[in-house]
């Protein structure tokens, strides 16, 4: 069973300034997500799924989407603050102008989701040998399995010089994630790295295992997912910022003895759209894996 991924490119890109998940970084015009998808394909997925907003869908069509679905199994639902809520919880909510965070959008694909599957952010890079690590994962998968994983990656080597990231701070034992924070605010400050949490300056090594989004699942995780989603709606149907995570969710998994998720580690160096003194160095590392033969210099043969 070929694994299906699924993209989480609803995000308002408020740092950035912009929709990054559709700006261009390759040779021909090619987003940072055409390169994910192409990486997704090798490496043996049969699907993928973007999760999007209904306001950028033309552009989103235009500038990545036809081009994909050219090429591979793709399409794409919406997510909205006002999806998955009843008529009264959406009310309550009127004042929010945001999505409700990424374990609300991996819901919003729930129905079309019917096989192990992969998470990834739009806008940070992964490298190919991860979709190929958890790729093989997720295909030796059923559908109830509680064998979940993800791919963590080496906190400085995933941060950026123009402000700060968000990143999940793993414990890791025997291979397996004991316990997952998200950390909302870390940067560098001259050399050293910092997390603030609660306005109180931690500094960490550098070296801790962190989540870049980049989990698997199989579909059994929902009911993980609805549970923790009813709970968080009801606790904060009128918080105008406060976001369901991704994170949380694999955290709850392991913490109520529900599953279990198997971390892999990648070496590869981050690159991502999170500011938008980031583009140039995007476009200078896809450039320099198409001059390697990484990628070839037209990226989709249609």
């Amino acid at each position: 069973m070929k694994p299906t991924l699924l993209v989480l490119a609803a995000g308002m890109g408020s740092r950035y300034g912009g929709v990054k998940q559709i700006d261009s970084v390759g040779q021909n015009g090619e987003c940072l997500l055409d390169f994910a998808a192409y990486d997704a394909l090798k490496a043996g997925f049969g699907k993928v799924i973007y999760i999007i907003r209904k306001d950028i869908e033309k552009d989103f069509r235009e500038r990545l989407f036809d081009r994909v679905a050219r090429n591979m199994d793709a399409e794409y639902v919406f997510q909205s603050h006002e999806s998955l809520l009843t008529e009264e919880q959406i009310k309550l909510s009127a004042a929010r102008t945001k999505p409700w965070g990424t374990a609300h959008a991996v819901l919003c694909a729930e129905k079309q989701i019917h096989e192990p599957f992969a998470v990834i952010n739009s806008d940070d890079y992964y490298g190919r040998s991860a979709f190929e690590t958890l790729g093989r994962h997720l295909a030796a998968l059923n559908n109830d399995s509680t064998e979940h994983a993800m791919v963590g990656y080496v906190l400085d080597k995933t941060m950026s010089r123009n402000g700060s990231v968000s990143r999940g701070v793993c414990t890791v034992k025997d291979g397996r994630l004991e316990s997952i924070v998200e950390n909302l605010k870390i940067y560098f400050e001259g050399d050293k790295v910092i997390s603030e949490i609660d306005d109180k300056k931690i500094q960490l090594t550098g070296k801790e295992t962190v989540s870049m989004n980049l989990f698997g699942f199989s579909p059994k995780a929902f009911e993980q997912f609805n549970e923790y989603w009813e709970n968080f709606i009801k606790e904060n149907v009128t918080a105008e910022k406060k976001e369901a995570l991704l994170p949380v969710v694999a955290g709850d998994i392991i913490r109520t003895g529900r599953g279990s998720l198997k971390v892999y580690t990648s070496e590869e160096s981050w690159f991502g759209m999170t500011y938008p003194e980031d583009r140039e160095v995007v476009k200078s590392e896809i450039a320099k894996k198409i001059t390697s033969g990484y990628y070839p210099e037209k990226l989709w043969e249609k």
